[in-house]
């Protein structure tokens, strides 16, 4: 496919970067020559210097013949722009993020209006993932499939489980379950278990399964225990507004530490229901007064990566039940992982997974395409959600007759509102949606779990 990305910043790159190994036709373009000669030696792309929203720089790019423009600058109206001018150039598709609530809560007059096919918001995407992640305490990572009927949960294996030591096999026989696990990594090595795998105190492990059997395995775990009721938030962010619109839903409260008096004043405005304070959330006095520490959640949503990280770390030796961060650069990422804190939310990430997903289901809108994209585990692991149609190949087969590729697993199938957790004896329907971890591979399409 033929992809134009307008913005060389932290999203842009990220999707430039990961689009690039997926055999496409890439330009980038950016108004900066030095982030653009950064992304020109590290990827084998086009790089244009000049403004999205110019018909010259669109031409240059060969907007006329683009599948798909995607808009991801800082400027939400320019993103719209460049969307609206692409499109009419002859683009078939294009994409742009739009990150005001404002705009955003007109999202379908947008799309309508301005012809655009798909509008990201990383804020609230980061958002939504957060509030998963406060439903499930325990776990580092919740991920939604088949519009929230199926549930993967990334968590690590705890000696007061009961899960290590044995295998899968054989604790399913003590302990049956509805869910499967589905991924593991150990030491820097990745598996896709089967039922030989044996888990051990410190993997960081993935289990599927419909929302209610996956409490119901949590709960097996003694897992359940810490529900969480109070919040503090360091940084007034979007991330933190749609945050608190969503948590307070289920009767979370919600305490908001934020620096800029103006800001405060607007959260106060957005927010009536919860507390604001004004200060500096890293300042010692200020955690001890207000008792920053003292709560069930802390997550840290700053614009600044080395702020997320020593809150979050020491928010974590505290002994706060549950600490969450953002963060940008991956060598950060690592050392709060160090730590102990799992629980790390990225927004360039996340935005560049749903693209990534979106072009996916473009380059096969006539088959069993992509509907959902997940990288797990550092990107060595992908759970892609695909919906069988007439023309998938093996339908009513089952499993056990399949050769599936290497490091290919079928882990959950959602059909007619219920979730099947597949054996061997397992067939795939017309309609189904089914989850799919592939191991190091890059699928577009459901056939190609086979050989």
């Amino acid at each position: 496919m033929k992809i134009i990305i307008i913005g060389n910043g932290k999203v842009g790159y990220t999707l430039a970067r990961q689009l690039s190994g997926e055999d496409h036709d890439l330009a980038l373009i950016d108004r900066k020559a030095e982030a653009l000669q950064n992304a020109d030696s590290a990827l084998d792309i086009l790089c244009i210097e000049g403004s999205g929203a110019s018909i010259n720089v669109l031409r240059e790019a060969d907007v006329q013949h683009a599948d798909l423009a995607i808009a991801v600058t800082g400027s939400d109206e320019l993103n719209i722009v460049c969307c609206l001018i692409a499109k009419k150039l002859g683009a078939r598709r294009t994409v742009a993020r739009i990150r005001s609530p404002e705009y955003f809560r007109e999202a379908n007059l947008l799309k309508r209006e301005v012809g655009l096919n798909m509008i990201i918001n990383p804020e609230y995407a980061a958002a939504q993932e957060v509030s998963r992640l406060l439903r499930v305490p325990s776990a580092f990572s919740v991920e939604t499939f088949a519009r929230g009927q199926v549930e993967l949960i990334g968590f690590p294996v705890m000696e007061s489980d009961g899960l290590a030591g044995i295998s899968l096999f054989e604790y399913n026989k003590r302990r049956p379950n509805g869910v499967l696990m589905c991924a593991a990594i150990r030491g820097g090595e990745v598996y896709v278990p089967n039922g030989r795998f044996v888990p051990q105190v410190g993997d960081k492990a993935y289990v599927i399964g419909s929302q209610g059997e996956v409490v119901k395995f949590f709960h097996t775990l003694g897992r359940d225990k810490n529900r969480i009721r109070q919040i503090t938030v360091l940084g007034g962010s979007k991330i933190a507004t749609y945050l608190t619109w969503a948590v307070e839903k289920v009767g979370m409260r919600v305490r908001i530490v934020e620096q800029n008096h103006a800001k405060c004043l607007a959260l106060a405005d957005k927010l009536p229901d919860s507390m604001i304070l004004e200060g500096d959330g890293t300042d010692s006095t200020v955690i001890e007064s207000e008792g920053l520490l003292d709560t069930d959640a802390f997550i840290a949503l700053t614009n600044r990566d080395e702020e997320n990280l020593l809150m979050a770390m020491t928010a974590q030796r505290h002994g706060v039940k549950k600490v969450i961060a953002k963060m940008s650069r991956p060598n950060y990422i690592e050392m709060m992982r160090e730590s102990g804190v799992d629980s790390i939310i990225s927004p360039k990430d996340i935005t560049a997974n749903q693209i990534s997903a979106y072009v996916r289901a473009m380059a096969r809108s006539q088959g069993s395409a992509v509907e959902n994209l997940y990288k797990l585990l550092g990107g060595a692991i992908e759970a892609v959600e695909f919906t069988a149609t007439a023309t998938t190949k093996f339908l009513d087969t089952p499993l056990k007759d399949l050769r599936l590729k290497p490091g290919m697993l079928v882990a959950a199938i959602a059909r007619e509102g219920k979730t099947v957790i597949p054996d061997g004896s397992t067939s795939i329907r017309a309609g189904d949606k089914v989850i799919v971890m592939a191991k190091s591979l890059f699928l577009q399409d459901l056939d190609e779990i086979l050989q």
